[in-house]
């Protein structure tokens, strides 16, 4: 099985990448990270959205920006590891999904309706925050596109919340969400 890690975490003691690690070492297969940081991609602007939109219209599927939604699409499962920032997740996580919702690629329309062509069957998303966790601008955006758009079944989330609390014990909060995760599998 062919495992897509996306990895939209920049802290160097990161707890949403320790959840993701942990994700990672209960899944069987070959694991491909992409790590947001590195690859920095940018948002699309008049100028690139053009070229995209050439590359499609000329057939030129395999042309390097559309590596990103190629790889995507070939997934058989997709981690994505992003911090819960500001009510939702870092920029870089969005400027990938932008360079990933790609029409002839990772999904088409029928009818005017999204239809998804992605291989992937199953996308799981882990976050951690410092305070309480709120999915509706994180979590439900990722899930709404790899379902209504990409044609991924199922996800599943992962978190742990309240991190910064003073007075809570942080390592228990991440071994009780480890253990869940662990309860799984």
């Amino acid at each position: 099985m062919s495992i897509l890690f996306i990895n939209a975490c920049v802290r160097k003691d990161s707890r949403t990448l320790r959840l993701a690690k942990h994700l990672l070492s209960k899944l069987d297969g070959e694991i491909t990270e992409l790590n947001l940081e590195k690859e920095n991609i940018q948002a699309l602007t008049q100028d690139t959205l053009a070229y995209r939109d050439t590359c499609l219209h000329c057939g030129k599927f395999g042309d390097p920006m559309l590596s990103y939604a190629n790889q995507f699409a070939n997934a058989e499962t997709i981690v994505i590891a992003a911090p819960f920032w500001d009510m939702s997740f870092p920029s870089s996580l969005k400027n990938y999904i932008e360079a990933i919702t790609v029409s002839g690629v990772t999904f088409t329309y029928v009818n005017g309706i999204p239809k998804g062509l992605c291989k992937g069957k199953k996308l799981y998303f882990v976050s951690t925050c410092g305070g309480p966790f709120t999915p509706d601008f994180g979590y439900n955006y990722i899930k709404t596109m790899a379902q209504g758009f990409y044609g991924i079944p199922e996800t599943q989330l992962f978190t742990a919340e309240f991190l910064d609390v003073i007075g809570n014990d942080v390592e228990a909060i991440l071994k009780a969400a480890e253990e869940s995760i662990d309860k799984t599998f």
